[in-house]
């Protein structure tokens, strides 16, 4: 095996004759997907993917961590997601074809590193839906108490929250803190853990909700896109204005002093919402899986990915602003944060009301991952990386049928005892490192002719960065060298230096980055794009890039031991 074969890439051309052409082996193997999405469809999709579990549930732990200072992380890590879309948007106008990423690497780097990015794209969909699925079962419960139906604590949350919030209010009880006092999620935990039936020595803790919504959201993904396409419309109308009427009415409910200090953990507290911050963006990545279903791909791909982008930004913003106006950042750790301020305030019925609206928000985020995800996997097996199975298109509903109920499988079964926070953190270094590979991917692409076709398509404006790029890592030094030179001075203390390594490699790529801009001339935007989602990477922490590394490791086993000797590229065929 040479390098040559690890790293053969696919032309551009062959993608789209593969594509538009088919393939003929195998009854039902491979159909035209159909023509459903315009621009408005695909940003609704991006709205829906964007504005769900993160605004719903993971900004109250960011902003408890962040205090309001998290509406500067919004602004940031919309930076980087800004320059991330450009990337995409001038890939989906370049190869207008099902598989993100993973095609566009395909493309540029090889096939050894499309697999990487494929494998690292079924974590990131399927972690990411079961974060969404796990957030939408707080929000239906919460939901049903309104109504006065109670479900039973050890069927609404997960193993893993209930044994840890056993052990930490047990220890509080221990201690003289009655069980009132306890924080709701913790109290919850403990009285799951106690109530649960048990089977021998095992409780029998299952989130039932979390379950209940991924079956439903898979059959309706497995029916068709235009259904799809209307249920999220919907959904997404109905959200944006509970959104807006959070910001408009709670605005009149915002106490100043509660923005001070606004950054009470500093820079590196604020940091630490990272990765719930940055789950909150990851949605317009699915919207480039839909290349096939759209009327006119190379136009309203990158239209849809940078409309979502801004008008998700702005929302954001907004809310991060009012959550943390309306209480102190310190009573923000709940699951449901938005109905929670209200709660606080008073205003039950608008809880309620929120509720139902993060009901819905978040079930049309699970719409949109889960129809992605089956899209990656299909392009994977037309290319002979997976079994031809995954590729297969129902006769009737046009859809990735077999691929969409593996899809629902991996997504149920793991919600049913899954942590939220972990989940969300696994999902969020693997969606960065897509990133930075299409950022990366762009900066390798072979010229293009300029012809009237070409013309009309969208590309991303060329900034030479040649001297811009070194200016800005020297920059970068003198405001950062006190951090930075902290960074020697842990002695043998391991623990406290591991963390920190993922750091050290960013230092290398930012020299090395700047060196290769400084010599090829590198086009500014991909550049920035790729070194600051690296950086984001870096604040994950040393536990989430081995869990990642890991991942990784299993997908190149199941690489060498199946996909290179199947891969159509290979001349072998399927």
């Amino acid at each position: 095996m040479d390098r040559s074969t690890l790293f053969r890439k696919k032309p551009f051309h062959q993608i789209l004759s593969d594509m538009e052409a088919g393939y003929a082996e195998g009854e039902g193997m491979y159909e035209g997907l159909r023509k459903e999405l315009r621009v408005k469809d695909l940003t609704a999709m991006g709205i829906a993917a964007v504005v769900g579990a993160g605004i719903f549930s993971t900004i109250g732990e960011a902003a408890f961590n962040g205090g309001p200072g998290i509406s500067l992380l919004f602004v940031m890590t919309a930076v980087c997601c800004g320059f991330s879309a450009l990337c995409y948007a001038e890939f989906a106008s370049r190869i207008p074809v099902s598989g993100s990423a993973y095609t566009y690497s395909y493309a540029s780097f090889g096939e050894l590193i499309a697999w990487i990015i494929g494998w690292d794209l079924v974590m990131e969909y399927a972690i990411g839906n079961i974060a969404v699925a796990i957030s939408w079962s707080g929000y239906f419960a919460n939901l049903l108490e309104g109504f006065g139906v109670h479900l039973p604590p050890y069927f609404t949350t997960d193993y893993v929250s209930a044994y840890r919030g056993f052990g930490e209010a047990t220890q509080a009880l221990a201690s003289g803190v009655p069980l009132s006092s306890l924080e709701p999620a913790m109290r919850n935990a403990y009285e799951a853990w106690n109530l649960a039936p048990a089977l021998g020595p095992v409780r029998i803790i299952a989130d039932l909700p979390a379950l209940a919504i991924v079956v439903l959201i898979t059959y309706l993904v497995y029916i068709g896109i235009r259904e799809t396409k209307r249920a999220t419309n919907l959904m997404v109308g109905l959200k944006l204005l509970v959104v807006i009427g959070v910001i408009a009415g709670g605005a009149f409910y915002i106490t100043p002093a509660n923005w001070h200090p606004f950054l009470p953990n500093g820079f590196s507290g604020m940091m630490k919402g990272v990765s719930a911050i940055f789950f909150a963006y990851i949605g317009f990545d699915a919207i480039s899986t839909t290349a096939e279903e759209c009327r006119n791909p190379q136009r309203d791909l990158p239209r849809g990915m940078i409309y979502s982008l801004l008008i998700c930004t702005v929302l954001y913003i907004c809310i991060a602003l009012v959550l943390t106006g309306m209480v102190s950042y310190k009573a923000l750790a709940v699951k449901d944060p938005l109905a929670f301020v209200f709660k606080e305030r008073g205003l039950d019925s608008i809880s309620y009301i929120i509720s139902v609206s993060a009901v819905i928000a978040t079930a049309s985020v699970l719409l949109v991952f889960q129809m992605g995800q089956p899209r990656i996997w299909m392009s994977m097996s037309r290319d002979g990386l997976l079994p031809p199975a995954f590729s297969r298109i129902h006769p009737k509903f046009k859809t990735p049928s077999f691929a969409t109920v593996v899809t629902g499988f991996i997504v149920a079964v793991p919600a049913l005892f899954m942590n939220l926070t972990e989940v969300t953190d696994l999902c969020s270094i693997g969606t960065l490192f897509a990133f930075v590979l299409v950022c990366g991917g762009v900066l390798v692409l072979p010229a293009e002719e300029k012809t009237a076709a070409t013309k009309k398509r969208f590309r991303i404006p060329y900034i030479n960065g040649r001297y811009i790029v070194p200016v800005l890592l020297v920059a970068g030094m003198i405001v950062f060298w006190e951090p930075f030179t902290s960074l020697f001075h842990y002695g043998g203390d391991w623990h406290a230096y591991k963390d920190k390594l993922p750091f050290f490699l960013f230092v290398a790529l930012a020299f090395v980055l700047s060196a290769l801009t400084a010599w090829k001339k590198l086009s500014l935007i991909p550049v920035l794009g790729l070194a600051s989602c690296f950086y984001l990477m870096t604040e994950l922490g040393y536990t989430n890039w081995l869990r990642f590394l890991i991942w990784l490791v299993i997908g190149l086993v199941v690489y060498f031991t199946y996909s290179i000797r199947h891969s159509r590229l290979s001349g072998n065929g399927q």
